[in-house]
């Protein structure tokens, strides 16, 4: 996950960018069924639109906008993941991969319906460029779509508070709500195929004392041996604004999928 800061630096990401191989076994273990796909067409469908995804790593996501949106260009910061998501694409029709940073996107002006980021934004305050540079490339009444990782929802997000002790998610709460996203709390379950996948996925996501925290629990919430899947719950928050047709922005009020959720944020 990359990480925007005030002065839009581009931090290093810990995973994907050391970690490609162990990414990818964890993008293929998220969401098995599909409930953030399902939310996303749900709020901003983009079948036979112009789509892009920001931060798209090595590009897992590209192919699957790609089944039916007119066009898709992925954009990613590391020379090593922008070659990678080419390979991916090679043979798909209508999916480019652009090297640039989310604040300097390599776009036209009003040029796509769709600015998809996806664990992006965690952090909230500080991200206001990436979030400019959207509206710019976006056309009037297209969207902008944030997936990030959700700290209040167990067993994940204690791990990731347990590595981000300063973490505010109400103050990041309240950054999205003041910039007219709305949100919904999107609960999905990730599947390993063995604990050696789990390991590989969560060693390059927390420090070595949390991952092995986080790997304990997991066996004991599974009750597997080596050879078997395991599962793991794991929140979600979308968080949307559409770009106003008209001249105006008007804030909508957050509202979740769950019953007790509140307003929505990002991290890195």
């Amino acid at each position: 996950m990359i990480r925007f800061v005030r002065r839009a630096e581009i931090l290093p990401s810990p995973n994907i960018w050391y970690h490609p191989d162990a990414y990818e076994l964890e993008n293929h273990a998220q969401d098995v069924g599909g409930e953030l796909w399902r939310t996303l067409r749900a709020e901003v469908d983009w079948a036979g639109k112009d789509v892009v995804d920001v931060g798209c790593g090595d590009g897992f996501h590209l192919p699957l906008f790609a089944e039916t949106a007119r066009s898709v260009v992925g954009v990613e910061p590391h020379p090593p993941l922008v070659r990678r998501a080419r390979r991916r694409v090679n043979e798909i029709t209508g999916v480019n991969v652009k090297q640039g940073a989310a604040q300097r996107l390599p776009l036209a002006s009003a040029s796509v319906d769709l600015v998809h980021a996806r664990t992006a934004y965690f952090f909230g305050r500080g991200c206001e460029p990436g979030l400019n540079e959207a509206d710019r490339v976006l056309r009037k009444g297209g969207a902008l779509a944030i997936v990030d990782l959700d700290v209040r929802h167990q067993p994940y997000g204690d791990w990731m508070r347990a590595d981000l002790p300063d973490y505010d998610p109400a103050d990041v709460d309240r950054f999205f709500a003041e910039q007219g996203f709305r949100c919904l709390r999107v609960e999905t379950i990730w599947r390993f195929e063995n604990l050696a996948a789990a390991e590989s996925a969560l060693r390059i996501e927390f420090s070595p004392s949390v991952a092995e925290r986080a790997i304990g629990e997991v066996v004991r919430r599974n009750g597997a041996g080596p050879a078997r899947p395991l599962t793991v719950p794991v929140g979600y928050r979308v968080l949307v604004r559409e770009k106003p047709s008209g001249l105006v922005r008007l804030t909508r009020p957050a509202h979740s999928a769950g019953p007790d959720s509140s307003i929505s944020p990002r991290i890195p």
